[in-house]
């Protein structure tokens, strides 16, 4: 028997997939008689016939369907094995990272990397999903809050991030200012454990037995605490334009260093992306600064330097993906 037609093979995969001969010829760049010849070659070939026209396009036999179940995994294989060669633009950057970081802390200053470097096509792929970037070879970077140790990727430090008790101003001007003795009197957003505990017992005052409410994510809880719901553990990254804007007040000086810091994290094939090297230096200098305005902004409040807890951060937990 001579050799499979693979380019057959393969527009047969496609048409399947796509349901519609034009379109499938489109992603090709066939015309549709040159796909269509190519398809009935295919069905001469093996002596079945492997599409019917239906109104839309084109749908599966039950002889089509047996053929795309056997062959669609090895071109989905090939595809994947050729992922780490196909040619990368260093003008061209994907990173990913958290929606909540993205609107509150990257997008703001973006300009001024853009400003710096206009060759740079930066995209943005905001998602709280995991990355796998073994599989996903078209991001070359990510920006995470989390431990900073994902085996397989560099990992580099940009800043600590803290926790501190906020608020509306429509709140706090309902039921008045606490004291860090009668905080757990007001209503407070959050659970028993966790970072509340550490707050009561480092600066006193006694927790709730119960909550006002509870949330999986911070960018809720800190639309919660905008909202008036009660006071809010939140993180000072993604609060603080909040509280510039005049919806969030920050209660008390005092504040625990968070769980987790942020980083720039990206696999070892990322490491010679001239784009990813000028995002990274920027990156870090961005970081430096905003590290030393919020040291600033809570010292002039205040008056004097600001008070930082003496806890130590939690252990890090170690994590398999970014």
């Amino acid at each position: 028997m001579t050799r499979p037609p693979l380019h057959a093979l393969q527009g047969f995969v496609i048409a399947a997939r796509a349901g519609n001969l034009s379109r499938a010829a489109e992603a090709l760049h066939l015309t549709v008689s040159a796909l269509s010849h190519q398809i009935r070659g295919l069905e001469e070939r093996i002596g079945q016939r492997l599409f019917v026209r239906v109104a839309r396009g084109v749908e599966l036999t039950a002889d089509g369907q047996c053929l795309f179940d056997r062959v669609s995994p090895h071109f989905d294989a090939i595809e994947q094995a050729l992922q780490p060669y196909r040619a990368r633009r260093d003008d061209v950057l994907t990173i990913t990272l958290m929606p909540s970081f993205a609107s509150s802390w990257l997008v703001p200053r973006l300009p001024r990397f853009l400003a710096a470097h206009p060759q740079i096509e930066i995209n943005l792929q905001s998602t709280a999903n995991k990355v796998d970037f073994e599989r996903q070879t078209d991001i070359d970077a990510g920006l995470r809050y989390g431990p900073g140790t994902w085996p397989g990727l560099c990992a580099v430090h940009l800043f600590d991030d803290w926790v501190a008790p906020t608020v509306s101003p429509e709140l706090l001007q309902r039921l008045g200012h606490p004291t860090l003795e009668t905080l757990g009197d007001f209503p407070l957003l959050g659970a028993p454990g966790g970072r509340w505990s550490d707050w009561f017992e480092h600066f006193g005052g006694t927790a709730p037995k119960r909550f006002v409410a509870n949330f999986d994510d911070s960018e809720t809880l800190h639309r919660a605490a905008v909202e008036g719901l009660g006071i809010a553990l939140g993180r000072l990254t993604l609060t603080r334009p909040m509280v510039e804007a005049g919806r969030l007040v920050t209660l008390f000086e005092e504040r625990l260093q968070a769980e987790f810091s942020h980083y720039l994290v990206f696999p070892e094939r990322s490491e010679r992306h001239r784009g990813l090297q000028a995002f990274r230096d920027w990156l870090l200098q961005e970081a430096q600064d905003y590290a030393a305005s919020a040291e600033c902004v809570l010292a002039r409040a205040k008056g004097k330097e600001p008070r930082k807890a003496a806890i130590p951060k939690p252990a890090a937990r170690k994590s398999s993906a970014a």
